[in-house]
Order: structure tokens, then C-alpha cells, then sequence
């Protein structure tokens, strides 16, 4: 979630680039999940890719894809295609037995000779104007353990079992479309929402087993809940990887876009619009710190991951360097996207195996850069504009437009 050639969340342009992680990145949820409420863009006019309009793009050839991204796309390409021949395709743009010569010949294909596999399966597709914006996300890693200590005294919660979907008493039977509000039962019987941050970090939920684990920083966890899954190391060395599980119902609050907004961080403030300014600010304040983080009532609850990697919401492993995020209105999700940016990182071949809150719309990416402490940097600053390309079975663009 090795380094390549290329170029793995700017959520609100360029200036506010290293607080995405803030304002609404992808986010690493299991399979069948949904993800934590982001702030959200003016949704586009065109709801689907296929209202969006598609084009027929250059030949997979005269993309000149680098042999090690073409290698490290085509394994997550074949991890991909079990969901990528069940799942119905949102977008419009394809259905699972479009992928299956694909996926049968990508099992035996040589990694080395991946180049040439694409070349010969897929053609590229211009969704729209193909004008692309390409943020990062990363998973973050934080001090934590199993166990209640001195020096670790944040609760990680798992899903509280009284935190449920319904309709409220008195909402009118027209108004109840869609899905139901999540929410509690009180203790009158009346359904109400569930505690928001302020409340469980009052001890709402704490002495009802629901720890999973503690955390030794506050803040740190904050942004690692934003994320929606990362690693806690414990002094001892060991490693639990904790993934999200559930959301209280509570609508998110990007605090940096506060923060700027008050004239707290930015220029003339001593402190950079940054997640690195922000977290600075917030230590530097304590009290007020612990405030301005209530803002955020979301609160998200976690599960222990086991397997190979953290999960996307195709659940199946992001792969650093190798996913992206996307919106599936406008891309299946499994399929390969190629990015031509100005952040040369980003550049390449990526597979679609991820979703974000704030990743809506078409040509909208958010690249995953792995763990530690180089991937926080890079996925903090990426705020990547240029060109996208989605890479379909042979065919599809015909078939399409011959509707």
C-alpha cells in the first residue's frame, strides 16, 4: 500500500497537496465494507463514464509502458480477476465475461513478457476529456499494542454491535429512500445517532470489550483513522495491521481545511499547510488541538488484518506503486489505468482496486505508496495533473459506441 520509474490521494488543490491525507484520501476497507465518509467534490454532471462519453485512445504500443510496471500491473491484474468476472461493472463500460480471455491468458503469461500481454488483450479508452488529477495515500504505521500500558492509553475499537442501520420513528415513510442512517438505540427505545468523536473519546464505548487496542499518540491515530487502516508497532517489535471495519454514522470534517481557513496554518503562521504543519500545530496546542479534532465526528472502528497486505475495496491487496483508487462510476474496478502526469512518479501503468470518499469523478485517481516513512512523504505531497487512459479487453470502445 519497491520503488519504480513513475511518479499510490490534491484533494483541494495544489497548496493544500500534503494535507490530502486530511480532506479525503482512499482509503483500505475489506471486501463488502463502504468506505469512511469523506468530504466530497460537486458531484459531475455525467454520473457514469458512459454519460461521460468514450473515445478510442492510442494503441497500448505507442504507450511505451516500462517493462517493471508492466510486470508489477500484471500481477495485480491477475489478483484482480476473480472480482473483475463476478462483479457488476458500475460504470457501464464492461461485464465480467469481457475480462475472462484476459484473466485465462494473464495466469500463465510470463511477468517478464507483461508488456506484450497488454499490448495484445487490451486497447485505451479516453473517458471524457481523459483530464486527470492524481493524489496518494499510503498505510501509516504508529506506535500501539494489544494491551492497556502506561504510555498507551488510545482505545482502538472494534464494531460495537448496538451501532446498527434503521429509520428513525418519526421520519415521514416518503423520506425513507435509500439506505437507513446508522445509529443507536437508546435507552427509551428512541433510534438517535451514535456518539460522536467527542463522546467516545469520553468513554462512550469504554469497559464493553471492545478494545482491540491501544494506541501510545493521540494525534497520530487521528490521521490513521483517516486513513482507515494502518500498522501498530509495539515495543517489542511486533506488528499488528489493523484494517477499517466500520463508521459511526457521523459526517467527516477535513480539519486542515479548517485550520487554513482560521489562519492557524499557512503563511505568516509558522506553520506549513502540511500534514506535518497541522500535527505540529496540534501538539502545539494540546487543548485546543483536542478540539479542533472533534470537529471531526467521525470515528472509525477497526478489525485486526491478517493475509498478504491491506485490503481495497476490491478485496483483494493494494499493492504499492501498483493500485489505485478510483472512482467505479467511472472505472471498473480491476482494470488497468495508465497515467501520463506531471509528477513523473506517478507515470505508468496502475490497476483500479481501490475506492475514497473524496475519489469521485472521472479521471480522479489516488495512487498507493506502501508504508513507512518515505510513502507518508510522497503520498502527503502528490498532487499529480495530466492525462488518463483505462486499458480494456479488445473490442469494448466498438461495442460501446455502436450502441
Amino acid at each position: 500500500m519497491g520503488a519504480r520509474g513513475r511518479g499510490a490521494f490534491g484533494k483541494y488543490g495544489a497548496a493544500l497537496a500534503a494535507m490530502l491525507l486530511l480532506a479525503g484520501c482512499g482509503q483500505l476497507v475489506p471486501p463488502g465494507e463502504q468506505p469512511p465518509p469523506r468530504p466530497t467534490p460537486t458531484p459531475p454532471a455525467a454520473a457514469t463514464a458512459l454519460l461521460a462519453g468514450v473515445a478510442p485512445g492510442p494503441s497500448v504500443a505507442s504507450l511505451n509502458l516500462a517493462p517493471n510496471d508492466a510486470g508489477a500491473a500484471l500481477a495485480s491484474f491477475i489478483e484482480s480477476c476473480p472480482q473483475l468476472q463476478r462483479r457488476t461493472d458500475a460504470s457501464g463500460l464492461t461485464q465480467g465475461e469481457d475480462w475472462r480471455a484476459a484473466c485465462t491468458a494473464a495466469t500463465t503469461w510470463p511477468r517478464g513478457d507483461a508488456v506484450r500481454f497488454f499490448d495484445t488483450w487490451f486497447e485505451t479508452a479516453r473517458v471524457g476529456e481523459g483530464t486527470a488529477f492524481v493524489t496518494g495515500y499510503y498505510e501509516p504505521e504508529i506506535a500501539g499494542q494489544r494491551t492497556r500500558a502506561p504510555g498507551f492509553e488510545e482505545p482502538v475499537y472494534g464494531m460495537p454491535p448496538d451501532l446498527i442501520r434503521a429509520w428513525p420513528d418519526d421520519m415521514p415513510l416518503a423520506e425513507r429512500t435509500g439506505r437507513a442512517p446508522l445509529g443507536r438505540y437508546d435507552e427509551t427505545g428512541k433510534f438517535v445517532p451514535y456518539y460522536d468523536r467527542a463522546a467516545i473519546e469520553a468513554g462512550a464505548l469504554a469497559g464493553k470489550g471492545l478494545e482491540i487496542a491501544w494506541a501510545a499518540d493521540p494525534i497520530e491515530f487521528f490521521f490513521l483513522q483517516i486513513q482507515g487502516s494502518g500498522r501498530l508497532r509495539a515495543p517489542d517489535g511486533s506488528v499488528m495491521r489493523i484494517g477499517y471495519a466500520g463508521q459511526n454514522g457521523r459526517g467527516y470534517t477535513g480539519i486542515g481545511q479548517v485550520m487554513r481557513e482560521r489562519g492557524l496554518i499557512g503563511e505568516g503562521t509558522g506553520y506549513a499547510t502540511s500534514m506535518q504543519g497541522i500535527m505540529q500545530y496540534l501538539r502545539d496546542h494540546p487543548a485546543e488541538g483536542r478540539a479542533i479534532m472533534r470537529e471531526n465526528q467521525s470515528w472509525v472502528f477497526f478489525r485486526e488484518l491478517t493475509g498478504d497486505g491491506p485490503l481495497g475495496a476490491l478485496g483483494v491487496p493494494v499493492r504499492p506503486q501498483s493500485s489505485v483508487a478510483a472512482d467505479p462510476m467511472y472505472v471498473p474496478l480491476g482494470a488497468p489505468v495508465w497515467l501520463q502526469v506531471d509528477r513523473p512518479e506517478s507515470n505508468g501503468l496502475w490497476i483500479a482496486q481501490d475506492t475514497g470518499g473524496a475519489i469521485k469523478g472521472a479521471n480522479r485517481f489516488d495512487s498507493f505508496w506502501g508504508t513507512g516513512e518515505e510513502a507518508r512523504r510522497t503520498a502527503g505531497g502528490m498532487s499529480a495533473r495530466g492525462q488518463a487512459l483505462l486499458l480494456l479487453p479488445k473490442g469494448t470502445v466498438a461495442r460501446l459506441n455502436a450502441r
